[in-house]
């Protein structure tokens, strides 16, 4: 298994995938970044990532029902792993930190 850190975009792709619990596949997860950052991103870069945090074990995926609205194809549904809930638990908890830490007055101070 390769690490379990996790990059800013991969961050945001698993919270999309545990905002979506049971019904995230790769559509879907774009559906919500999109709406939710307001900037434009590419499916194909959903899949990417998507494909790399299941290498990275941070999420799982299997094959739902087939449809007909896709053509009797199924889709890939992602869940996160219990190592991928830890994954973003640490990356809350460094931003956490790194807010704390911060002084009132650093963003009251003159701006350059």
């Amino acid at each position: 298994m390769k690490g379990t850190q996790v990059g800013e975009f991969e961050e945001l792709v698993l919270l999309a995938i545990a905002l979506l619990y049971d019904e995230a596949y790769s559509v879907a997860v774009l559906d919500v970044l999109l709406q939710r950052l307001q900037r434009p991103i590419s499916l194909g870069l959903v899949h990417r990532t998507m494909q790399r945090l299941e290498e990275k074990g941070l999420v799982a995926s299997r094959f739902g029902d087939a449809t007909p609205e896709r053509g009797g194809r199924s889709k890939r549904l992602f869940t996160v792993t219990a190592t991928g809930e830890q994954a973003l638990q640490e990356a809350r908890r460094v931003r956490n930190d790194f807010w704390s830490a911060i002084p009132q007055t650093a963003f009251n101070g003159p701006l350059l």
